[in-house]
Parts: C-alpha cells; sequence; structure tokens
C-alpha cells in the first residue's frame, strides 16, 4: 500500500498536468473566427448562412464585411486580412484573382438580376424601364464600378434608354436605402434587394434585366488565417442547405 500512494499520486499530477495543457487549444476552438467579405446585396442571405454554418459547427462565430465588390477587392489587394471573398460579379472576382489574393479557383454559387425598386404603392406609377427616363423622376443608380452599376449600365446599353441619376451610390444598399427614405422615387437594385425589402419598398420587374445576369463567384482568401473553416463555409454555400437559402429572396442557379 506504500508502494502503490506514490503511484496514484504521481499518475493523478500527470493527468492535472495533461489537462491544463489541454485547456488553450478548447479556448481556440471556442474563439475561433472565421472573416467573409461578401458584396452587400448577400447581407440576408449570408447572415442566415452564417448562423447556420455557427450552429453546425460549435465554437465558430462568422463575421461578415458587406461592402461593394469592387471596394472589397481594394481592400484585399492592399493586405486586408479575411478568409472568404464572395462577390456580385465575375469581373471584381478576376481583379482579386489577379491581384493574387485567392487560394484556388472561384466558384459560382448563384445569379441574380435587376429591379426597380419603388415606394410602397408605387406612387408614380413606374411600370418600366423607360419610365425611369420621364422627366420628374429622382432616380439612383450604383456607380459604374459596382456589380449593379455595371450591370445598369449594360442594360441602358442594350435597351437605348438613358438614364439621368441624381446620384451613384458605392453599393446597392445604398440604392435602396434612399428609395425607403423617400430620397429617391425609384432606383436599380437587384431582386434579392428588393426581395428582402418588401416590407418598405415595391418591386417592379423589367424584360430588360435578362440581357445583365450577374454570376456571384466565391473563392477562399489566401493565407486565409482560418483555410480549413473557409473551404468548410465555401462548400457549404454551394451545397443544397445554401442554395434553398438563397433562393429564398430569389437568387438564381448557377
Amino acid at each position: 500500500m506504500r508502494r502503490l500512494v506514490p503511484a496514484l499520486l504521481a499518475l493523478a499530477l500527470a493527468a492535472t498536468a495533461c489537462g491544463s495543457e489541454q485547456q488553450p487549444v478548447t479556448a481556440t476552438i471556442e474563439s475561433s473566427t472565421l472573416t467573409v467579405f461578401a458584396a452587400a446585396s448577400l447581407t440576408e442571405s449570408f447572415g442566415a448562412l452564417g448562423k447556420r454554418f455557427e450552429a453546425q459547427n460549435s465554437g465558430v462565430t462568422v463575421k461578415f464585411s458587406f461592402e461593394g465588390s469592387s471596394a472589397l477587392v481594394q481592400k484585399l489587394t492592399q493586405g486586408a486580412k479575411a478568409d472568404v471573398f464572395a462577390s456580385a460579379d465575375q469581373a471584381n472576382m478576376d481583379k482579386a484573382a489577379k491581384g493574387e489574393v485567392l487560394d484556388g479557383q472561384p466558384s459560382v454559387f448563384a445569379t441574380n438580376r435587376l429591379a426597380i425598386a419603388v415606394g410602397k404603392g408605387n406612387p408614380k406609377g413606374i411600370k418600366g424601364l423607360a419610365d425611369l427616363a420621364k422627366d420628374g423622376l429622382t432616380v439612383v443608380v450604383c456607380a459604374p464600378q459596382v456589380p449593379c452599376g455595371a450591370a445598369a449600365k449594360k442594360v441602358q446599353q442594350s435597351s437605348g434608354v438613358t438614364l439621368k441619376p441624381a446620384s451613384e451610390e458605392q453599393d446597392v444598399k445604398s440604392v435602396l436605402a434612399k428609395v425607403q427614405s423617400g430620397d429617391a422615387d425609384a432606383g436599380l437594385v437587384y431582386v434579392t434587394d428588393a426581395t428582402s425589402a418588401a416590407a418598405k419598398v415595391d418591386k417592379v420587374d423589367f424584360p430588360e434585366s435578362a440581357g445583365a445576369i450577374n454570376n456571384y463567384p466565391i473563392a477562399v482568401v489566401k493565407d486565409a488565417p482560418q483555410a480549413h473553416l473557409a473551404g468548410l463555409f465555401r462548400d457549404f454555400v454551394l451545397s443544397a442547405e445554401g442554395k434553398q437559402e438563397l433562393a429564398k429572396v430569389g437568387f438564381g442557379a448557377p
């Protein structure tokens, strides 16, 4: 018995030491934060997907930065740290690839098209794209370097309708905000944005939008701090569950 007690004590101390060594690992897992740079038009859908991802991956927090795709690319090429980048068009994803800030090939996960956002009840009686060129209307669009602005420009060129916007915003949510506040009578936004804000604006679809469909690609960022989680989130967005969530607000299939 005298020989057994020291042996048991040594074993207990070893177990305590091992437990203390494992604690920092657990803390690291619990504080894992996945940083996602995503186009502003993905705010609602990715917000919902982020919550699902957190629920399925205990100890993970998803932190989003929603802005215009061009602004996000600029930040990445200037050294901003992120794990995942999701763009509202291929052009800005190509810029990210050219800037050598991506890890692997991007994958298209959704498509989107433009719609006209107007005040509730459509007080100006706007029925289509041509109506936006009429005198007396305050119309806002996205800036040309932003995906929704590039799409608006393409639609005007193909339809022959020339708009005279009161302002060109840096992301689609800013366009939507001006319509919601009454500062603008109408704005060219994505179908998904108008659908998400259905309680505050009405949506007017127009056939010319079919000529400017935007592909939405996603990619893991080079030297991502959470590279493994980044890959898991990308795959989650591309999964059937991800597509189902995106479809709720009107995103099309790739």
